[in-house]
């Protein structure tokens, strides 16, 4: 196995200004990241005129920034480990921005899916911030970071969707996306001046195999659960689709275990304390994402559907806004949790709570301030378990291999979202009824989708507390002997290299 190398560098005042704003500069950038992913969401019923493409053209708009960022997260966590994750960090974040100017130049249909692909390396942003988090910080300030960094998704969904309405609203389309980029080119700035390069690094070389082969395996697979719905589940594409998938994945496998620098260290996923983190992720991002899908939906349908609050897209965002709102305020609560219980409690709890929450919108999906309360506490649990999922991964792992664990715990939340998406979808169009001469989803289809993410999320909770090993009061101990590097230089817990060879206690 590749050692763990650190690289000299000179050290930095933890009382300086950069030092101190590493957390908020990190925390922006994850911000952003998740408002790129739904600033396109108000725009999708008027794209087909406002570009010529059908509609189906348009929803690849979703779909390439779906993909592109689940094959990239993965891939460009593993490069942070071995090249920097300061330098990847800042690739991710200029692939980003620049998606956002080909957008705001563009109506051409084709240039915009590509500018959107472009836009999903950003999904990497939080999972490389939590490894740099995990090198920079010391262990009693890392679990409330950490935390923070988790919640961003929610924050910058809640707040992504309601401010491009606005700007959709009451400006030309082209704005919203040179409002994106303007805040995208001031993220790179920022990392640029307040976050410093790790220097825990991984030797070895790049598996380049490895990374097409998971790149063919998850386009394969991601590509037949988003459009499974559209050409039919069996037809000819979507079983060669998922046919292929089993095959590469399967050949991809068994040249990870063989590899001497694998992409993805399945030796690590094999272990317990890694892989159930793994299952709980996927289950977690099926029974968040249904949340986020179905209530936009729900409160925008026609009041003539007798359940619909016939809601504007700006009116629906602001539905959302406190949902990101509790998120925001609850990321020191869930490292509290953490510290006292361990990650694995926090992540069992907060799974249960995703699952009252359900209850709660079962209950009562009429009345907005129930449908408010219901969608808040999911966020509310949501909270909990993203914090905790990257906390469970630190402790399991080695420091030279946190950025591609974390990438592929990322991987499997967004593999746990399109599932949930299809699903949700397959599960309204089958309870559909006319309304004015348009088909609607019923209220009963509704409810059916949020039992189904009930019933998830108690799963979860399940799979969490089947987590072994976790260790009390917030203790970061080191990962099992035999993921500790064979040879090669170690960086000691609590301590940094400097140029003149002294060590210095870590900010």
């Amino acid at each position: 196995m590749a050692s763990s190398t650190p690289t000299a560098r000179p050290s930095r005042d933890p009382s300086g200004l950069r030092a101190r704003l590493t957390i908020p500069v990190l925390a922006y950038c994850g911000i952003l990241m998740a408002v790129m992913q739904t600033v396109v969401v108000p725009l999708l019923p008027d794209l087909p005129r406002l570009t010529g493409a059908s509609a189906s053209a348009v929803s690849w708009m979703v779909t390439a920034s779906l993909l592109a960022g689940a094959v990239l997260t993965p891939l460009l966590g593993r490069a942070g480990d071995m090249y920097g994750k300061r330098r990847v960090l800042l690739l991710s974040l200029a692939l980003m921005t620049a998606g956002s100017v080909v957008c705001a130049l563009t109506a051409d249909i084709a240039l915009l899916i590509t500018a959107r692909a472009l836009q999903g390396a950003a999904v990497s942003v939080v999972p490389l911030s939590i490894s740099i988090l995990r090198d920079e910080l010391p262990p009693e300030r890392r679990n409330g970071a950490v935390a923070l960094m988790s919640s961003t998704v929610g924050i910058g969904a809640a707040l992504g969707l309601p401010a491009a309405a606005l700007i959709i609203q009451y400006a030309d389309w082209h704005v919203m996306f040179w409002v994106t980029a303007a805040l995208g080119a001031t993220g790179v700035a920022l990392i640029r001046w307040a976050v410093p390069e790790s220097p825990v690094r991984e030797s070895g070389r790049f598996d380049v195999t490895g990374a097409l082969g998971l790149a063919a395996g998850l386009v394969s697979l991601l590509l037949a659960v988003s459009q499974g719905g559209t050409w039919g589940w069996g037809s000819a594409p979507i079983v060669g689709l998922f046919a292929g998938a089993v095959l590469v994945l399967a050949v991809w496998w068994r040249h990870q275990l063989h590899a001497d620098r694998p992409l993805v260290d399945l030796r690590l996923v094999s272990r317990p304390r890694v892989g159930l983190s793994h299952v709980a992720a996927l289950l977690t991002g099926f029974a968040f994402y249904a949340n986020t899908l179905v209530t936009a939906q729900l409160v925008q349908a026609p009041e003539a559907s007798g359940y619909g609050l016939g809601l504007s897209i700006v009116q629906t965002g602001l539905v959302l806004l406190p949902s990101g709102v509790v998120m925001l305020l609850l990321s020191p609560v869930s490292a509290r949790i953490s510290a006292a219980r361990g990650p694995r409690v926090t992540l069992s709890l907060g799974a249960a709570v995703i699952a009252v929450g359900y209850g709660v919108r079962i209950a009562d999906s009429r009345s907005l301030v129930m449908i408010m309360v219901g969608a808040t506490v999911v966020s509310i649990g949501t909270t909990l378990a993203y914090s905790a999922l990257p906390a469970l991964i630190l402790r399991a792992v080695p420091a030279s291999q946190t950025a591609s664990a974390n990438g592929v715990n990322v991987l499997m939340r967004t593999v746990g979202q399109a599932v949930s998406s299809a699903a949700v979808a397959a599960v309204l169009v089958h309870h559909t009824s006319l309304v004015d001469g348009l088909p609607l989803p019923t209220l009963h289809g509704y409810l059916v989708a949020f039992g189904v993410a009930a019933g998830i999320a108690v799963v979860a909770s399940a799979v969490a507390l089947l987590i072994p090993g976790d260790p009390a009061h917030g203790s970061e101990p080191a990962p099992e002997a035999d993921a500790a590097p064979e040879s090669g230089p170690t960086r000691t817990q609590g301590v940094r290299p400097v140029t003149d060879g002294t060590a210095l206690e870590e900010a």
